[in-house]
C-alpha cells in the first residue's frame, strides 16, 4: 500500500565513490557511508539516495551494471550494504538506490550471450540492427552517444550494430522485449524485499525505442514512443505494492507532460527531475553581469505552478551537475552567506528537496587540470575536441566550460576535515580533492555556529515545523524588482510564509510592490537583524530571511 511520506521528506543524494573510504584504497565504500549515518541523521534529513553501488566494471562509475543483484567490489560485500541499510533503518531513515535499466554493462551476463550468435535466446535483449552501405558496415543511423561518437558499435563476431546510447561499453536494453520487462520487474521486487524504500530512474524516457531505428530522430528517444506503457506495467507488476518512492531522470519531459505523469493514481512517477532551471542560459543587463538568476527564478516558478495533485522534485545539485557555488550565487567572501541564501530559496519550495553530498558544507567547484579530470564524458569529449582540424587552438576554450560546467566538480571526495586529503581516505584517493578544503570541510563547520552545516541543520528543522504549510501552501512568486532577488510565499489559509533571499554580492533594495503589514516575525535568516517586510527592504550582500504572518 503506497502512502505519500517523500512529501514530507527531505533527500540527502550520496556519490559512494566520493563519499568516505573506510579501508584505504582511495574508493569510497558502503562501510565508510554507515561510519557517517549519524552525521546524516544529525543534519535532519528522511532519506537518502545512493548512486549505483551494484557490481560494475566502472566504465561510467556504476552506471554500467554488470550484475543487479550484487555490490560492486571496492564498495564491499552484500552484507556491508544490508549492514549500511539497517544502520539508515534505525535511524528512520530511508535508502534510495539508483535503477539503471536503459542499458547495462558489456561485461552483463544478458550481454555476454546477446553478442555469441544472432540466434542466441538472449539476442533480442539489446538493440542490434544490420548496418548500411554496400558492405553494411555504416552505422544504421547518424546518432551520436551522449558521452561522444557514434551510438552503434560494429561487432565483428555477428555483423551487426549495436546500440549505446552512453558509452559503447553501455549497450542499451530491448524493452520492446517483454522478457526484458519481466527481468526489470524480478530485479526491483528483489531489492524491494531486501528493505529498499525506493528508486531514482536513471534516463528512464529513454527506454523505448522507435520502431524504425534507421530513420528515427534523436529527440524521439529522448522522450520513446512507448515508455510511459512500459512504466505502467512497471508499476502494476512491481512499484505500486510496495510502499515506495519513484523518481525519475526525464530529460525532455515539459511542464504539461510531468503534470500528468506525476499526478495522482497515474501509475507512472511519483516526481520527476527536469533540467530546465539547470540549463537556463545566462542573461545580461545594463546594470549587472552576466547572471542566471532572471530565468532560473522563472523557471522555478513555472514549475512550482504545478497542480495540487501532482509533486515535484528539487534540487540544485547532483552528481551529474557541478556545484550550484558559484553557478547561481557568489563565491569568495560571500560563499557562506551565498550558501545559506541557496538553501533557504531551495528548502522552502513546493516538492522533495534534494540535497547533494557537501551542498550543506557549502562545497564548490574544483579547479583540475586537464589529467585530473576522470568523468568518461569530459574525457572523450575533450580528445574528440583535440582530433577536429584546429582542435588543439579550440581546447583551451573547452577547458574553460568544463571547469564550470564538468560533473568532475561534483564528484570530488567529501570534504571530511582539513586533514590530509580532507579525512576522505588515508591512502591516495580516486579523485583528486578540492583545494578548498583547508576552509571548508565538515569538522570545522560543526564546530561553528554559523557555518553552512549548522544553518542547513537550523532550516531543515525550521521547515518540518512549518510542515503543513511547506507541504500544501500555495506558492506565490513576488516581485522582487531585482533580478538578484529571488521571493516568494508559501500560504495554506492558516498560516503564510514569505521567503527572501538575495544572491547578489552587494547590497540591494527589495521592492515586492506590495506592503507586507500585520504582526509578523523572524523564523530563520542568515542575519542578526534582518529587515521587516515593507514597502521597502534593504538587504545586505546574500541576506536571506523567512517571515511568519502571526
Amino acid at each position: 500500500m503506497k502512502t505519500r511520506w517523500y512529501k514530507d521528506a527531505v533527500v540527502y543524494q550520496i556519490y559512494p565513490r566520493s563519499f568516505k573510504d573506510s579501508n584505504g584504497d582511495g574508493i569510497g565504500d558502503l562501510n565508510g557511508i554507515t561510519q557517517k549515518a549519524d552525521y546524516i541523521k544529525d543534519l535532519g534529513v528522511d532519506a537518502v539516495w545512493l548512486s549505483p553501488c551494484y557490481k560494475s566494471p566502472n566504465d561510467d562509475n556504476g552506471y554500467d551494471i554488470s550484475d543487479y543483484r550484487d555490490i560492486m567490489d571496492e564498495f564491499g560485500t552484500f552484507a556491508d550494504w544490508e549492514t549500511m541499510l539497517n544502520a539508515f533503518h534505525s535511524r528512520g531513515i530511508k535508502v534510495i538506490m539508483d535503477l539503471v535499466v536503459n542499458h547495462t554493462s558489456d561485461e552483463h551476463k544478458w550481454f555476454i550471450e546477446s553478442r555469441k550468435s544472432k540466434d542466441n535466446p538472449y539476442r533480442d535483449y539489446y538493440i542490434w540492427r544490420d548496418g548500411r552501405g554496400k558492405d553494411k558496415k555504416n552505422p544504421p543511423n547518424d546518432w551520436k552517444a551522449c558521452f561522444g561518437g557514434s551510438a552503434w558499435e560494429y561487432d565483428e563476431a555477428t555483423g551487426q550494430f549495436y546500440l549505446h546510447l552512453f558509452s559503447k561499453k553501455q549497450p542499451d536494453l530491448n524493452w520492446e522485449n517483454p522478457k526484458v520487462r519481466k527481468e526489470v520487474e524480478e530485479i526491483c521486487n528483489f531489492w524491494f524485499e531486501k528493505g529498499v524504500d525506493g528508486f531514482r530512474c536513471d534516463v528512464i524516457t529513454y527506454i523505448s525505442k522507435p520502431d524504425d531505428l534507421y530513420h528515427a530522430k534523436w529527440n524521439e528517444v529522448v522522450v520513446g514512443p512507448r515508455w510511459k506503457q512500459y512504466i505502467n506495467e512497471l508499476c502494476r507488476n512491481s512499484w505500486d505494492k510496495y510502499d515506495t518512492l519513484i523518481v525519475g531522470e526525464a530529460a525532455g519531459i515539459d511542464f504539461k507532460r510531468a503534470c500528468e505523469i506525476t499526478k495522482e493514481g497515474s501509475s507512472l512517477l511519483d516526481m520527476l527531475f527536469h533540467f530546465e532551471h539547470v540549463s537556463a542560459r545566462p542573461v545580461c543587463s545594463f546594470s549587472q553581469k552576466f547572471t542566471f538568476l532572471r530565468p532560473f527564478k522563472k523557471i522555478l516558478s513555472k514549475w512550482q505552478g504545478m497542480p495540487e495533485d501532482c509533486w515535484g522534485a528539487v534540487y540544485y545539485e547532483n552528481h551529474d551537475q557541478p556545484r550550484s557555488l558559484p553557478r547561481f550565487a557568489p563565491t569568495g567572501k560571500h560563499r557562506v552567506m551565498a550558501a545559506k541564501s541557496l538553501a533557504v530559496s531551495l528548502l522552502f519550495q513546493k516538492g522533495t528537496p534534494f540535497i547533494y553530498q557537501g551542498q550543506e558544507l557549502g562545497m564548490t567547484n574544483c579547479r583540475y587540470k586537464r589529467e585530473d579530470y576522470r568523468d568518461i564524458q569530459t574525457i572523450n569529449f575533450m580528445n574528440d575536441i583535440e582530433k577536429m582540424p584546429f582542435g588543439k587552438l579550440i581546447l583551451p576554450f573547452v577547458m574553460f566550460f568544463y571547469k564550470r560546467y564538468a560533473r568532475d566538480n561534483a564528484r570530488t571526495p567529501m570534504q571530511w576535515d582539513n586533514t590530509a586529503n580532507a579525512g576522505f581516505t588515508t591512502g591516495t584517493p580516486w579523485a583528486k580533492v578540492n583545494d578548498h578544503y583547508i576552509e571548508i570541510n565538515a569538522a570545522d563547520e560543526m564546530r561553528d555556529p554559523n557555518s553552512v552545516l549548522n544553518f542547513y541543520k537550523k532550516a531543515l528543522k525550521v521547515r518540518k515545523d512549518y510542515g503543513d504549510v511547506i507541504r500544501d501552501g500555495k506558492y506565490l512568486p513576488v516581485n522582487s524588482g531585482d533580478n538578484n532577488v529571488f521571493a516568494y510565499i508559501r500560504d495554506d489559509g492558516k498560516q503564510k510564509l514569505l521567503i527572501v533571499c538575495s544572491l547578489s554580492p552587494k547590497a540591494v533594495k527589495f521592492k515586492p510592490h506590495m506592503a507586507f503589514y500585520g504582526e509578523r516575525r523572524v523564523i530563520l535568516s542568515n542575519t542578526e537583524n534582518p529587515p521587516m517586510p515593507d514597502d521597502c527592504m534593504k538587504l545586505k550582500p546574500c541576506e536571506c530571511a523567512v517571515y511568519e504572518w502571526m
